[in-house]
């Protein structure tokens, strides 16, 4: 018993010396750690006085600066190109509205529109633009002449008060059609006439005399056409749909007739 007791305060003091001696080591190591942490700093801090290490560190500092002015131009790219992006943005939506309001403006045409322009106002337009083509030393003065009349479209609520047996199956738009034709031919022989007759061909001057001899003393002032220059000017043809037609624009005051030596005319009202 009493060598048991004896060894035992041995044993706990044996342990506690190595219990020290393990703390010891590891405030050892880590002041030997903070030690090199701080011969290291020391060394970086006089690294830019060591001759063979400046032009390194030159070197070094002119690459940061050069790289940091790249990362400024990059971030100014960035934001013009998302200003970019949202004016391509805005003006996507802008035609897309456009778009969108023109094909409404498409699908729901007002009918009393012509659908097509008539070919007496394309005839003008062309002679307007042929004319301010030409230079303007070459340009002499003409004779004032008198604007030549036209028969004025239908509107659509014209149209539909016209009694059911003079329409028949006729629609709307070939009515106005048939307009523009009629205006095309009162445009072509009104052109001959305003002519000096030496200026024209010989085809044209026997249609000039022919328009002389349909003059009477009721179509004095007025603009008006016959059958046969419907036809010589267009491709209608004086059939049952021309002559409903013509009916149509009797009623609607579009045109009046003026009857003398067997000759029907439609004057323009």
């Amino acid at each position: 018993m009493e060598g048991k007791m004896e060894k035992g305060p041995d044993s706990q003091g044996a342990r506690k010396h190595d219990t020290a001696s393990l703390d010891l080591n590891g405030l050892c190591s880590y002041f030997n750690a903070k030690i090199s942490d701080i011969k290291k700093s020391l060394q970086l801090r006089k690294i830019d006085q060591e001759p063979g290490l400046k032009s390194v560190v030159s070197k070094i500092v002119h690459e940061t600066f050069l790289l940091n002015n790249l990362l400024d131009k990059l971030e100014l790219e960035l934001q013009h190109q998302e200003t970019q992006q949202s004016q391509l943005k805005q003006l996507q939506e802008s035609i897309e509205k456009d778009y969108n309001e023109a094909q409404h403006l498409r699908e729901n045409m007002p009918i009393h529109l012509p659908r097509t322009i008539p070919s007496s106002i394309v005839d003008v337009l062309v002679k307007n633009e042929h004319k301010s083509a030409e230079p303007e030393n070459t340009r002499k003065p003409a004779k004032e002449h008198k604007k030549i009349k036209e028969v004025s479209l239908l509107m659509a609520e014209e149209f539909e008060s016209v009694p059911a047996y003079m329409r028949g199956r006729l629609r709307y738009d070939q009515v106005n059609t048939f307009i523009g034709e009629i205006n095309k031919a009162v445009a072509s022989k009104y052109r001959i006439l305003q002519q000096p007759t030496r200026a024209l061909s010989r085809a044209d001057k026997n249609l000039y005399f022919r328009f002389q001899e349909q003059e009477t003393k009721e179509t004095k002032g007025e603009f008006f056409i016959v059958e046969a220059d419907i036809e010589e000017f267009t491709d209608l043809k004086a059939d049952k749909r021309f002559h409903s037609i013509l009916t149509i624009l009797r009623h609607c005051q579009r045109i009046r007739e003026i009857r003398g030596s067997k000759l029907v005319r439609y004057a323009i009202c």
